[in-house]
């Protein structure tokens, strides 16, 4: 499966073939449209862009509108190149669904697929929940509001100066997150969904890509 844009629809449980309940991440998978084909004679590589859900003609620019217009779809909100696909066998236009994914479910087989997506934004956090520190000492020897603190930043004679990559408080989550190797525990073609064992990251109804 060379790759596809969807969108996170919730979370759910199914129960697998031992009968054990297991948590799942629902994807709604497409359909996506073939938007443009690079090529290596014209671009430098061989890739295929998709094109998924649907927007106002108002909410797209004028140069959009054109980029659709020339692949005979209408304005979409998300485009993504993907390059594992064989761009000899599609052309401007196709439309891309689950059913073109190469999953071997139906042959009693296990597939998997890389998903990548945009975390949740958690806000302005401390050291301790943003890299993990442990806290400065303990609540004996006569400290009481320091447990949570980072401690020393560097020494104050030289380089006077706090360096670049330390890690402190700040601004956590809203990262580009990929989660490896999430089984593929069904596809329901009908209705364009995909069910991942595991979570995925971003909130419900944010975009995700779905790789081999």
């Amino acid at each position: 499966m060379p790759g596809l844009i969807g969108k996170k629809i919730g979370m759910t449980s199914v129960f697998d073939a031992n009968g054990k309940n297991v948590p799942c991440t629902v994807i709604e998978a497409g359909p996506c449209v073939v938007t443009q084909i690079r090529t290596v004679e014209k671009d430098g590589y061989a890739a295929v862009q998709l094109a998924y859900d649907e927007i106002k003609e108002k909410h797209a620019s004028k140069p959009l509108k054109g980029h659709f217009e020339k692949a005979g779809t209408t304005p979409k909100r998300k485009l993504v190149e993907f390059k594992s696909f064989d761009t000899t066998t599609l052309k401007l236009g196709d439309i891309v669904t689950v059913d073109n994914l190469v999953l071997k479910l139906g042959e009693g087989e296990i597939d998997w697929v890389d998903v990548t997506g945009i975390s949740k934004g958690k806000g302005f956090q401390g050291v301790v929940k943003r890299h993990g520190f442990a806290g400065v000492g303990g609540q004996t020897h006569g400290q009481d509001d320091r447990l949570r603190h980072p401690g020393s930043l560097g020494a104050s004679s030289w380089p006077s100066r706090v360096f670049k990559g330390m890690r402190m408080a700040g601004r956590m989550g809203g990262d580009r997150v990929k989660v490896l190797n999430l089984q593929v525990m069904k596809i329901i073609p009908e209705s364009n969904l995909v069910v991942v064992k595991g979570s995925v990251p971003g909130a419900k109804g944010s975009y995700v890509t779905l790789e081999d």
